[in-house]
């Protein structure tokens, strides 16, 4: 197995290097057959490994492979063949980058494969609620742990406003137990889980309202890159979101996010650099 290039004593600062003076970009590297907007084009390992360098190049601070998609109606995969995909990649990642790594599962026989590789960040959409293993796992590790905030599927979801209040309260909840399973507080990411069973007003008060649930002294990630908020919004296939996303994430820098995740990262990084100048006091530059 390769050795991480980033210790894990000090994982937790060096991924999160800049963060408070500026956004922190998350690239998008997904290494499925079917994810909902890039399926399929990287699902070659050389392919995967070229567009990480391209992002990286265009101000991409941590990449995020994914090799299972969660896109509504996706297929599951098991840790095997998610692992199989994964491997190969995140290889080749480690070996050839210092860019801080994260692993896109829920799954913690994944997640320890990943961190012995080398993975600098476990991102689980779940955030533990399907399997508290993952949180063992993440402990032992000391990697950090983005946290989602998941709604797919349950019936006690309300269907009303101030939907804000109950994702932070949630989000509390879960990094509570996370933090009781041997996770250090400040490992742990939070993030709302744009489009995770939540209604399209939901989602639009969750990008406008990150203040609420930002306000919980962990670091906020929020996912919008392409996802059908915005495509309701404007009436816009998945190849025609930038814009929409862009808007997205300016709004969400204004309200206090600290990481995007996004798969246009030359575009969003100018969005980010823009914002970040309008909404951060020259201090804090």
């Amino acid at each position: 197995m390769i050795e991480s290039t980033v210790s894990t004593q000090n994982r937790e600062s060096a991924a999160l290097a800049g963060l408070g003076q500026r956004t922190l970009i998350m690239g998008i590297l997904n290494v499925t057959p079917d994810s909902f907007s890039d399926g399929g084009r990287f699902f070659d390992a050389g392919k995967a490994v070229e567009h990480a360098r391209e992002m990286i190049a265009a101000g991409a601070d941590i990449i995020d492979i994914g090799a299972e998609s969660t896109r509504p109606g996706h297929a599951p995969v098991d840790g095997r063949e998610e692992w199989r995909r994964l491997a190969p990649v995140l290889r080749r990642l480690r070996s050839e980058f210092s860019c801080p790594l994260s692993v896109d599962t829920y799954k913690p026989e994944v997640a320890r494969r990943a961190l012995a590789f080398g993975a600098d960040i476990i991102n689980d959409v779940w955030g533990g609620a399907t399997d508290p293993a993952m949180w063992q796992t993440v402990a032992k590790s000391r990697a950090l742990y983005v946290l989602m905030h998941n709604a797919t599927g349950r019936r006690d979801w309300p269907t009303g406003s101030r939907v804000a209040r109950r994702v932070r309260d949630e989000l509390l909840d879960l990094a509570g137990r996370a933090m009781a399973a041997g996770v250090p507080s400040e490992a742990i990411i939070l993030d709302p889980g744009i489009g995770f069973g939540k209604t399209q007003a939901q989602n639009l008060e969750l990008i406008n309202r990150a203040d609420v649930y930002g306000a919980t002294g962990h670091p906020i990630l929020i996912g919008t890159s392409r996802k059908s908020v915005i495509g309701h919004a404007l009436g816009a296939p998945v190849e025609e979101r930038l814009e929409g996303t862009a808007a997205t994430i300016a709004i969400a820098i204004a309200r206090g996010v600290d990481i995007v995740r996004v798969h246009d990262v030359a575009e969003m990084a100018r969005i980010c650099r823009m914002t970040d100048a309008i909404v951060r006091s020259p201090g804090d530059r």
